[in-house]
């Protein structure tokens, strides 16, 4: 394997403190970008996932603007459903056009081969290594089992997690077979990824706020934890975020998980006293500071670096993805405030 020119981010992952302060950005090849715009007026949504050069380019867009230290692959957390025959819409939201919801819909239900189905996300991943050039690692990812398994259900977003929830109180049986089969394939999926050749892995639990800290503990911690430890079988670091539920954090803390992202809903140091300073921690700026102005930026992203000090290792990143409206200038200028600092 070819030694990185800039491998900051790995090292803060293996829990050491680099000569600076490695910083990415939770989807920083998107919307707020005028290349990614112009990219997305050729292609659709879906088109450009499915097409690996294409993937490439507009995931090295921040790379080359920002000088972030890391890239992430530019692609979608429901593309996984290709492997189930879910068909998958985005208006511009993600709309499941056949949710899954009764004993009928599960028994139809088919968890395919990711290395024979979804090709594509390889053949993107192996394209962007070539493009990157070994300049910065890149980061692979997956929604979390939770979060997978809620858009299959619910049909897209939701706010309540009505049918969610109502299968898993009551038929818990069910609700966990489902979570098995789906954790399965995600580290199916995610194990290409590495086998492509995925740096690092993070796992966007992103609806985990959608249950109590007593239903994640009982019937979604025990898939987390497994996905986890499959995938650290391949010897990248594998980031854990979950978003949304600052009280999950102890939970996330027991598992084997080598970073545990932070949202924005916690300041930092208060997230380190929860889970311990032996623990490398990514986060967490409120995404929207970056609307604001460089005085507010810099003041806010300095007092998200001393937090970050009181931990074993930190990353910086957002708290959540960043916002479409964010001027490319403002994120560049947060990038720069870390690495000065």
């Amino acid at each position: 394997m070819a030694t990185l020119l800039n491998s900051s981010f790995l090292a803060a992952c293996r829990g050491e403190r680099p000569a600076r302060t490695p910083v990415w950005l939770m989807r920083q090849a998107g919307r707020y970008m005028p290349e990614y715009r112009a990219v997305r007026r050729e292609l659709s949504f879906l088109e450009l996932c499915r097409s690996p050069e294409r993937c490439a380019e507009v995931t090295l867009q921040p790379i080359d603007y920002l000088d972030v230290d890391a890239a992430i692959l530019f692609s979608d957390i429901l593309v996984v459903f290709d492997a189930m025959d879910v068909v998958v819409e985005f208006r511009p939201g993600p709309t499941i056009t056949t949710p899954v919801r009764t004993h009928d819909d599960i028994a139809k239900l088919r968890f395919g081969d990711p290395d024979a189905e979804l090709g594509y996300v390889f053949d993107a991943v192996a394209a962007c290594k070539r493009a990157l050039a070994n300049r910065v690692p890149l980061i692979g990812f997956c929604g979390a089992p939770l979060t997978t398994l809620s858009y299959l259900i619910e049909g897209g977003s939701s706010r309540d997690f009505e049918h969610t929830k109502r299968l898993m109180f009551s038929e818990p049986a069910v609700f966990g077979r489902l979570l098995e089969s789906m954790t399965d394939l995600l580290a199916k999926y995610l194990l290409g990824q590495v086998r492509a050749g995925a740096d690092a892995i993070q796992i966007f639990d992103s609806w985990a706020a959608a249950v109590t800290p007593r239903d994640y503990r009982t019937h979604i911690l025990p898939h987390v934890r497994q996905l986890i430890d499959r995938v650290r079988t391949a010897g990248v670091p594998v980031i854990m975020f979950a978003r949304g539920n600052a009280a999950l954090l102890e939970q996330i803390a027991t598992t084997e998980a080598d970073v545990i992202g932070i949202d924005w809903s916690i300041e930092l140091d208060d997230a380190i006293r929860q889970i311990g300073p032996g623990r490398v921690v990514q986060g967490n700026l409120d995404p929207m500071v970056l609307l604001s102005n460089p005085d507010t930026i810099r003041r806010r992203v300095l007092d998200v670096l001393e937090a970050g000090r009181h931990a074993k290792a930190h990353i910086f990143n957002l708290g959540h993805g960043i916002s479409r409206h964010t001027e490319p200038a403002l994120a560049k200028l947060m990038v720069e405030t870390v690495h000065a600092s």
